[in-house]
């Protein structure tokens, strides 16, 4: 497999996810401890030192997952802001852990559903709370 390329976290973002992780059995989110590894290896920084580049919680990014070819542009959401809308993502869905803290035009094969790979690109991140000022969401 290739490189995984570097990911950047808020502080903020991180220590939110971080609780979540904390209070749900592995059984609950299957993919908890592939989320947890790429919490471990992420640059983590201040909400405001994020670059507008980078997908964080309640960002609207556009991405494709290669395999397919399909194109999505959805808000990337901790679970509890599911409204069963289909412009969200949870962070615990396959997809949305793979997607946290990527940077624009990066590409990161994750398991998907049913444990076959996908691979993610970040096309454009179309709204960030970070470069919109919106530091403590």
């Amino acid at each position: 497999m290739a490189r995984k390329p570097q990911i950047i976290l808020s502080s903020l973002d991180l220590d939110r996810i971080e609780a979540l992780l904390a209070a749900i059995p592995a059984s609950v989110f299957p993919g908890k401890a592939d989320l947890q590894a790429e919490l471990d290896r992420a640059d983590v920084v201040a909400p405001e030192e994020i670059p507008p580049t980078v997908v964080t919680m309640n960002s609207t990014v556009q991405f494709t997952i290669l395999e397919t070819g399909k194109e999505f542009c959805l808000t990337l959401v901790y679970p509890r802001d599911l409204d069963g809308s289909t412009d969200r993502l949870s962070i615990f869905a396959p997809v949305g852990s793979a997607l946290l803290g990527l940077s624009v035009g990066d590409e990161l094969a994750w398991p998907g559903p049913g444990g076959k790979a996908m691979t993610v690109k970040v096309k454009q991140i179309v709204y960030q709370p970070e470069a919109a000022g919106e530091l403590h969401r």
